[in-house]
């Protein structure tokens, strides 16, 4: 594909690229794979739910958005056609009409051509989010019909150049949407295909009169996909939204975790002075684990880094969230050099990836049950280098 060939380098990214010649066929499914899938399963074994995930689980996050747009369904589609186990479709947030929609945030200056539309100058304003002060335009602000004038743009062009080939190309999928496509994808492809949608800003939203875990609640129930095993993996960074969502809804819920030394907002609006760090001990996890079934750590929890970005040490969390009963599928390992530890990054291109088979070694050494990851098919392949040894 001219997305890949345009981010391959000279300076060792041979290897992917004879690899990814292996891995994806002139459709861009995933072939010769078989000997991953049946790896992973040993080891976890097939079963229904969470426990039919291969391991570690290859998440598509925000779809392949390391080569489409994120939050379309051209990255979704493609994360699939990559071989994803799970796609995280997506980040939802509401409109000023109550419909979901996939963006990485409220506020979609960088993720869409809204500011190239001068019947929308006017709703250009600056809001506190989650105690931020951040300048934009707004999904509660706008109609679902509004929205739907709008196209998809790339949010790091200076990271990836290439994605922006693809500007203008995709409208904003609604949930309901994703939903939908999520059937026909596994009557296509005969066999199911599972998404993780985020709720972003849940306090936030509410305290707007637009709360969010109903609207999804009742999109899931509509669509069947509101039981245990069903493939529809709920995920917060607030631990009291997914606390709401397992009084609404059977699925399987995790709780996403930033910094050791950060506070979940929905716990600053309500003066629960605990942190991230609180929640990561022994007796934090437990609590989780009588609500929810996983965590989503940022990669530092797993294995921090010093101050020059390398890593050291891995903590115990892995160890710990097991005992509890918890999965976890970390966030986000990612092809291109600013984003991986120091010690795998090659050069300084910005847009040119480094050692990222050598990152995924590292973390999945820990145990982790999976990672969130901008370019599924290196991950497909990190993994088969890994589970077969």
């Amino acid at each position: 594909m001219a997305t890949r060939e345009s981010n391959e380098r000279a300076d060792g990214t041979g290897r992917r690229a004879l690899l990814g010649a292996a891995v994806l066929g002139a459709s861009g499914t995933v072939l010769g794979l078989s000997g991953t899938a049946s790896a992973a399963d040993a080891r976890r074994g097939a079963g229904r739910g969470l426990k039919g995930l291969p391991v570690p689980t290859v998440i598509g996050h925000r779809g392949a958005s390391g080569y489409r747009p994120e939050h379309t369904l051209g990255a979704y589609q493609l994360a699939l056609d990559m071989g994803a186990d799970i796609v995280e479709a997506g980040d939802l947030v509401p409109t000023r009409d109550g419909h979901i929609v996939c963006r990485h945030e409220p506020e979609i200056g960088g993720t869409t051509d809204v500011a190239d539309h001068p019947e929308f100058a006017g709703r250009r304003r600056t809001k506190t989010l989650d105690g931020a002060p951040v300048t934009g335009w707004f999904t509660e602000d706008f109609t679902l019909a509004e929205l739907k004038r709008l196209r998809a743009v790339e949010r790091i062009p200076a990271n990836r150049p290439h994605n922006t080939l693809y500007d203008g190309r995709w409208e904003i999928p609604t949930f309901e949407e994703v939903l939908r496509w999520q059937d026909e994808q596994t009557r296509k492809r005969g066999k199911q295909v599972w998404i993780y949608p985020e709720a972003k800003h849940p306090t936030y939203f509410r305290n707007l009169g637009l709360g969010l875990e109903e609207r999804v609640a009742k999109l899931l129930r509509r669509h069947g996909k509101d039981g245990r095993n069903a493939p529809v993996i709920l995920q917060s960074f607030e631990p009291t939204s997914i606390q709401r969502f397992s009084r609404l809804v059977d699925n399987p819920l995790v709780v996403l975790l930033s910094g050791a030394n950060t506070r979940p907002w929905d716990f600053v609006e309500s003066g629960d002075p605990r942190t991230v760090a609180d929640l990561i001990t022994p007796e934090g996890l437990k609590e989780i684990a009588s609500y929810a079934q996983g965590i989503g750590p940022t990669l530092d929890l797993v294995i921090p880094r010093d101050a020059a970005g390398r890593l050291t040490e891995p903590t115990g969390l892995v160890r710990d969230a097991h005992r509890a009963g918890l999965i976890l599928h970390p966030y986000t390992l990612r092809n291109e050099n600013p984003f991986l530890p120091a010690d795998f990054r090659r050069g300084t291109d910005p847009d040119a990836y480094g050692d990222v088979f050598g990152a995924y070694r590292a973390y999945f050494a820990t145990g982790i049950d999976g990672v969130f990851t901008d370019q599924p098919d290196t991950g497909l392949l990190a993994r088969e280098d890994f589970v077969n040894g």
